[in-house]
């Protein structure tokens, strides 16, 4: 399917979190470990933030993430707080610029790893349910995009989490009243640039991976040696789909069916459910 990783903390150089990993995300991209597919090579995304703007900058194209000369160019010079980055394995929509994560409307980033099962049978009620005032900005086929603008339909200026389950919700509803049994498989990350939530939930109850980094101050005690963890502070956090090296303490998988908060101060771990058919 797909591989992403979320990063918030100190700003650094996207080199430092894209590339110099001995299992960065373009490892990822030709020999990922822990997804579906082995090559994620339908194209890629980066989101990030900067002081200028609420607003988050988007570099997408279509091609493999590991080829990519403006790319490796580029991860030397943006420096930023907060990124999303991911690499695409379609599921069987069309390869093209609107189908790349992530996905941006104002100031919100989504991003997605996983799948609707039966997406084609069941694309045309879910849209359905899609605000109106949104609809006309939907400019992609994917199952992802059509999960954004639901999530955004159902509150997710005022309460993420809470839009989030309305959204697996409605996925889960409208795909069962077609017959698919299991209809939704999602881990998923969304942020407004101050936090990032991210969540691992499916269906079946047997989620693809995701994992989040330890605590800085705790990774500095057992491995003094790392540069890296020198010149972070302490608020610095990664969420990925894979672990990103083999440092011994560092990663972390999040729960089946919950959601991690990335956030000023300490951060939290919740039980996530789709809400039930009479809260939609």
């Amino acid at each position: 399917m797909c591989r992403w990783l979320a990063y918030a903390g100190t700003p650094v150089l996207l080199d430092t979190i894209l590339y110099k990993p001995a299992h960065s995300l373009i490892d990822q991209s030709r020999y990922a470990k822990l997804g579906v597919e082995t090559t994620n090579g339908d194209g890629f995304g980066i989101g990030w933030y900067t002081k200028e703007t609420n607003t988050p900058a988007l570099l997408r194209d279509v091609g493999p993430a590991w080829n990519n000369r403006n790319l490796r160019e580029l991860a030397d010079h943006i420096r930023s707080p907060l990124f999303f980055a991911h690499i695409r394995a379609s599921t069987g929509t069309a390869i093209q610029q609107s189908n790349c994560h992530p996905f941006r409307r104002g100031r919100w980033m989504f991003m997605h790893n996983g799948a609707i099962d039966r997406f084609h049978l069941l694309r045309r009620d879910l849209t359905l349910l899609i605000d109106p005032a949104l609809f006309a900005d939907l400019e992609g086929t994917t199952d992802s995009e059509v999960m954004f603008f639901l999530a955004l339909t159902y509150g997710l200026d005022q309460d993420p989490p809470s839009a989030v389950a309305r959204m697996a919700g409605a996925v889960e509803h409208v795909g069962r009243r077609h017959g698919v049994d299991l209809p939704l498989q999602m881990t998923l990350a969304i942020t407004e640039g101050e936090r990032v939530w991210a969540f691992r939930y499916s269906s079946e109850r047997a989620s693809r991976s995701l994992f989040y980094s330890s605590r800085v101050e705790d990774l500095r005690k057992l491995h003094p040696d790392v540069a890296f963890l020198r010149d972070i502070s302490e608020e610095s956090r990664l969420i990925v789909s894979e672990p990103l090296d083999d440092l011994p303490g560092a990663w972390n998988e999040v729960p089946e069916s919950s959601y991690r908060v990335i956030r000023p101060g300490a951060d939290e771990l919740h039980h996530f459910a789709p809400a039930a058919a009479g809260e939609l």
